[in-house]
């Protein structure tokens, strides 16, 4: 236990103070009796919205200011989306503990009937800025138009009701965090759009060196997810990774087995690559790194030429 309370760090839109909430219970209900305090920092990704991503800096945006808050020790943890989370942490700085996943599928909004993107018609807009949704949509719906849209997710809902676009595509896990689950007119299978990589997954950030916090973090993390998600960020990290890569994956265990999907697009969806391994779950940083490779052999130059 330490001597005072225990300092969250968390961005403040409404999806990260729920899911910051969350955490901070499971951590106090570990710890009977341990005091704790919110502190919301403020990050450039929440600020810049009428950019893509890939265009002020990647993901890490969702996250740079919070580890310069760590390190300064001026919170003790992060809580983060691990989708947020870059492939490598700075220098001094560890993902202390992963809870257990939450649903991480795809959910389809629309301002009409339309219940998927098979409803849509020729021409209609579906509003994203995840280069990884934007290709899986063009990949089945060419005739589709991507519109940008970023925001969290009730400013998305609003710009969709508004008619900016005609139909959005949001984390399943972060509707339901927000008990907002029946705005979603259906849920994809992965099958029809692959989730990100450690999409529905919280993870905890802290000093490598702050053995009591890690102390406090160790009863809630869950070894399962963890180890799916040693293979998608494997995986990940062997592609270099980054907000203008549309990479996709999901790792799913049985028993002692682990099974790793993963798939490489072009940002307009005219190509993409896939790959499945499996093996055994104790392998499964491996495992990711050897799907990675091979997604990275199939794509050849094309993908080279991209990254450029």
């Amino acid at each position: 236990m330490i001597a005072r309370p225990l300092r969250i760090g968390t961005r403040g839109s409404p999806m990260a103070l729920a899911q910051t909430g969350m955490v901070r219970d499971r951590i106090v209900a570990a710890n009977p009796g341990l005091e704790t305090e919110i502190v919301v920092v403020s990050t450039v990704a929440d600020r810049v919205l009428d950019r893509p991503l890939s265009e002020i800096g990647g993901k890490g945006l969702f996250t740079k200011e919070l580890e310069q808050a760590l390190i300064a020790d001026a919170i003790d943890v992060a809580v983060h989306s691990m989708k947020d989370v870059e492939t490598w942490l700075p220098d001094g700085l560890v993902i202390a503990c992963i809870l257990e996943r939450d649903d991480p599928r795809d959910a389809f909004l629309s301002a009409s009937a339309a219940t998927g993107l098979a409803d849509l018609p020729a021409g209609a807009r579906v509003g994203t800025s995840s280069l990884r949704r934007g290709a899986q949509v063009l990949m089945h719906r060419p005739d589709l138009r991507i519109v940008p849209l970023r925001g969290n997710a009730n400013t998305r809902m609003r710009k969709l009701e508004a008619g900016e676009c005609d139909a959005t595509l949001l984390a399943l896990a972060g509707l339901q965090r927000l008990g907002m689950e029946d705005v979603a007119r259906s849920v994809l299978s992965v099958d029809e759009m692959l989730p990100a990589v450690a999409q529905g997954a919280l993870g905890i950030e802290c000093r490598a060196g702050d053995d009591a916090v890690r102390a406090l973090l160790a009863p809630i993390a869950c070894a399962t997810t963890t180890t799916a998600l040693d293979a998608e960020r494997g995986l990940l990290a062997e592609l270099d990774g980054s907000c203008r890569t549309p990479i996709a994956a999901l790792a799913r265990i049985d028993g002692d087995r682990l099974t790793l999907d993963g798939l490489l697009f072009l940002p307009d969806g005219s190509r993409h690559w896939g790959v499945r391994r499996e093996g055994a779950a104790t392998d499964a940083a491996a495992i990711g790194r050897e799907a990675g490779a091979e997604l990275k052999r199939a794509a050849g130059d094309v993908y080279v030429a991209h990254l450029k």
